[in-house]
């Protein structure tokens, strides 16, 4: 199976991601690129995006790094750490998400990018 390589730009932040095979990483795949302004709920990131996808093996608690679709807010979202839902040191979104990639870096660089920030994700490759 191919791996989908992604390039996310929150300035100052640009980091890699890799997507992975579930149904809602190619539909996000399908529509790339996005550019959004980004809001801030914690250490996470989330927009909207153009995808209206179902529940797919939705996650209550993520881990540090991961990205993930809102069904509830047709949204992306990037944890890099503690959510205002979140007990102790987990990460909890608001509700359950699709886990659809995970971060090639350091999740936690995302703290310097400020509510209102223009994030944009690209295609780099699907090998």
């Amino acid at each position: 199976m191919s791996q989908k390589r992604i390039r996310i730009t929150a300035s100052p932040v640009v980091m890699e991601a890799e997507l992975n095979q579930s149904q809602t990483a190619q539909q996000i795949w399908d529509v790339l690129p996005i550019e959004a302004r980004g809001n801030i709920w914690g250490d996470e990131i989330y927009f909207s995006i153009p995808v209206e996808a179902e529940t797919d093996n939705a996650q209550e608690v993520v881990e540090l790094g991961e990205l993930a679709y809102w069904p509830p807010g047709t949204a992306f979202c990037i944890f890099f750490g503690p959510t205002p839902m979140s007990r102790g040191a987990e990460i909890r979104p608001a509700s359950p998400v699709n886990v659809v990639g995970k971060l090639i870096g350091e999740p936690k660089l995302f703290q310097q990018v400020g509510d209102g920030t223009v994030v944009k994700i690209e295609k780099i490759s699907a090998e």
